[in-house]
């Protein structure tokens, strides 16, 4: 049972159509989710926090420190450490030294890393466009700038609530 179902035996709320609203872009995004994953597994046996991995490592051609790649993708290091070592072991990525500095290293993908990446996230997109193809480009668009006037408020109000 998703979110949006559930609701329904909730008690009634006063601002109903906001909070149905919520749920169901929660919803939609747990289905799209489930069949990302479920396609990375099965096309390119992969997950997608490696996926997610790979995608910042080749927007970071030069590299990155496991630090900033953590921060990055928003996990703790071991997540981070964990994934970049089962990478490395597959040659997908490689850690380099940094110069002057041996405690830290920069991890970036490897020439056969990136070709696999790229396969990856062309089909990404395409799984990506499926999952809105219900909705016209002139929906995508719509739908698009109001979220975008939902990210921005809750940005605005997160900074003043922050004061």
């Amino acid at each position: 049972m998703d979110l949006e179902a559930r609701l329904h035996g909730a008690a009634p709320s006063e601002h109903p159509e906001a909070l149905r609203l919520w749920l169901r872009m929660l919803t939609c995004t747990q289905l799209v989710e489930k069949q990302v994953r479920t396609r990375l597994r099965e096309r390119f046996d992969t997950t997608l926090p490696r996926f997610d991995l790979m995608a910042q490592l080749e927007r970071a051609p030069e590299g990155l420190k496991m630090k900033d790649l953590s921060r990055r993708m928003m996990v703790t290091s071991g997540n981070v450490t964990g994934i970049t070592d089962q990478l490395v072991a597959e040659g997908l990525v490689e850690r380099v030294d940094v110069q002057g500095d041996r405690r830290v290293f920069l991890v970036r993908l490897t020439q056969r890393g990136r070709a696999q990446f790229a396969e990856m996230a062309h089909q990404h997109e395409q799984w990506i466009v499926e999952a809105f193809a219900a909705l016209g480009e002139r929906d995508i668009a719509t739908l698009y700038r109001l979220l975008g006037k939902v990210k921005e408020h809750t940005q605005h109000h997160s900074l003043e609530t922050a004061e």
